[in-house]
């Protein structure tokens, strides 16, 4: 799903409800104006059982749509305010798209990297072993029997693993990167981890937490649907001990979130120094962390184009020794032993 055509979509269906427009319809026009795809079908599916008769509910069960829109709507049907509610969650899924994209695109240049660099050894090593071939065959006509020189004799013996042990080095690390991109659970454990991405999941949650509270979720329901949505990440067993201590008679934000270990001490201040107004603390730390997420995206945008050049030349480095060993001394011994 594209969040920047489904926040869209949500921003125009508040404007048109707002205006009159019953929700059946609008969906209908909508929908008509989308490009072909899953997102559609699901709107159209559910403005056909809409029109039909069936429960808002029941509609939107048996729609795949994300659990935390789902839930949304429902609220905003509640409170009798569906098109605050959509502008709420277009609000949500703009900054989202925006935050994401660019994390996802700073991902793109190492990935590149290390591609070519596994490209590059690979052709290197190839070369090598061609070199070494001939160079056994030069060895052959040369020496007539004689022994080889020690430095000849290690890089005959040797050679294949000399030559190969940087592919293995970055196809490992490729690998390692490709892996962890490709596995959810290992995506949600390291979004945690790694320092921007952990600023952005901290904004996530604020900013999810601030939506269903504004739109009129009690704090127990809007922590149960973050949980479900950080399901298998740190966060998600954080946010059942707070359900826990919820359900034990702890009523003040401080209180629920004692103790905690995956929500920074910055954000549990700002949002516990609201109070009451809890919507508004975390309102207040999401415009912070994601702010600091801007941040730390610059700075790693400045790091990591002398940490490639640095990278870049280390291996350039690596490749030209190899080359030397495959190419110039071991004929200069085999000669100077010839020449002995």
């Amino acid at each position: 799903m594209k969040l920047d055509e489904f926040a869209f979509f949500n921003q125009q269906l508040a404007a048109m409800l707002r205006d009159g427009i019953p929700l059946e319809s609008a969906l209908g026009h909508l929908c008509s104006s989308m490009r072909r795809g899953d997102l559609r079908d699901e709107l159209e599916k559910l403005r056909a059982d809409l029109a039909s008769g069936i429960p808002m509910k029941q509609a939107l069960a048996a729609r795949k749509l994300p659990p935390f829109y789902v839930q949304m709507i429902q609220v905003g049907v509640q409170s009798n305010d569906l098109p605050g509610v959509l502008t709420l969650v277009a609000d949500y899924y703009r900054s989202g798209n925006l935050i994401w994209t660019r994390l996802k695109g700073l991902m793109v240049y190492p990935v590149i990297l290390l591609a070519g660099l596994l490209a590059a050894s690979i052709v290197m090593a190839v070369v090598l072993g061609i070199m070494r071939s001939g160079f056994e065959d030069i060895n052959r006509d040369l020496l007539e029997g004689k022994s080889l020189p020690g430095l000849t004799q290690f890089y005959m013996e040797h050679g294949v693993a000399i030559f190969w042990t940087p592919v293995f080095v970055f196809a490992a690390a490729f690998i390692a990167v490709a892996v962890m991109l490709s596995l959810p659970s290992l995506r949600q454990k390291w979004r945690w981890r790694l320092p921007t991405f952990r600023e952005a999941s901290l904004w996530q949650c604020a900013a999810a937490m601030q939506v269903m509270l504004q739109g009129g979720c009690t704090l127990n329901q809007a922590i149960a649907l973050l949980r479900e949505l950080e399901a298998g990440s740190p966060a998600g067993a954080e946010l059942g001990r707070w359900q826990q201590r919820l359900g034990d008679g702890h009523a003040q934000f401080r209180d629920v979130t004692a103790g905690s270990h995956v929500f920074p001490p910055l954000f549990l201040w700002i949002v516990g120094n609201a109070r009451e107004e809890l919507a508004e603390g975390f309102r207040q730390a999401a415009e912070i962390y994601r702010q600091r997420t801007a941040y730390r995206m610059e700075a790693f945008l400045y790091a990591v184009l002398p940490t490639s050049v640095i990278v870049m030349g280390l291996a350039i480095c690596l490749q030209v020794f190899l080359f030397v060993l495959a190419g110039f001394l071991p004929m200069i011994s085999v000669l100077g032993s010839l020449g002995g």
